[in-house]
């Protein structure tokens, strides 16, 4: 889980990645990267992806209700988003919530309190349980046995694809993403990899052979995307050059 946080107060936003670091450990990988003003974070989304973004009302540069507004022009409602402030008044709960936040906590946060609204906001992004299959068009990606199913026409006998453990991780974010680019440490995390210590082909052959292995083709109605600079983006034919 990538979660990104805007704070500018240093002992705050330190106290925030310790707190969620700590709470959200035992459900499986947490890495937090946090941001001291608006337009730092607003620059690492052009390049990066993130699960989970928590914005603090008041920060510089670009404060928090503008940047909400921003993301969710250029992102849409893909990101879920907690707007965190010391401001709690209705009048300021109901102008964060009407510009496209999907919750809201008031300072100072109770560590139980922010767990429970971070998963929560995780579970509505991603409410399939861990071992339900996820059906995509003539795709259906079985997490149980790491296997890809590819129906050419309803009738027709699926071709089944078993993949390793990192290949299949890389599929389902992939998919479950579909039209939106993913970042190369996001990807890399998935895959269980130390950004830091991966070396820099490691993802790309993944990719080439999740490419090769799957035929995501125009034939197929799928293209795996490579996005310059960023990542990769899996994508539907129609929407773009093959």
């Amino acid at each position: 889980m990538r979660i990104a946080i805007v704070e500018d107060e240093i002992s705050q936003q330190a106290l925030l990645i310790r707190t969620l670091e700590q709470q959200l450990g035992r459900e499986g990988t947490v890495h937090c990267q946090g941001f001291s003003d608006g337009l730092a974070l607003q620059r690492e989304l052009r390049r990066e992806s993130f699960d989970l973004v928590i914005l603090d009302w008041s920060v510089p540069s670009m404060d928090g209700l503008e940047l909400l507004r921003w993301l969710r022009v250029w992102k849409g409602s893909s990101v879920p988003v907690l707007m965190i402030s010391s401001r709690g008044s209705d009048d300021d709960v109901a102008e964060v919530l009407n510009s496209g936040a999907d919750d809201y906590i008031t300072k100072p946060f109770r560590p139980l309190e922010l767990r429970a609204r971070v998963l929560r906001l995780m579970k509505r992004s991603k409410p399939q349980s861990p071992d339900t299959p996820l059906s995509i068009g003539r795709w259906t990606l079985d997490p149980v046995g790491h296997v890809v199913h590819y129906r050419e026409a309803a009738e027709a006998e699926p071709e089944s694809y078993t993949l390793t453990s990192r290949e299949f991780n890389l599929t389902l974010l992939l998919f479950s993403r579909l039209g939106q680019t993913v970042s190369r440490a996001h990807l890399l995390e998935t895959a269980g990899y130390e950004t830091e210590e991966a070396p820099s082909r490691t993802l790309d052959s993944h990719v080439y052979r999740l490419r090769k292995k799957l035929h995501l083709d125009a034939r197929r109605g799928m293209i795996l995307r490579t996005v310059y600079g960023q990542g990769y983006q899996l994508g539907l034919a129609q929407e773009g050059r093959p």
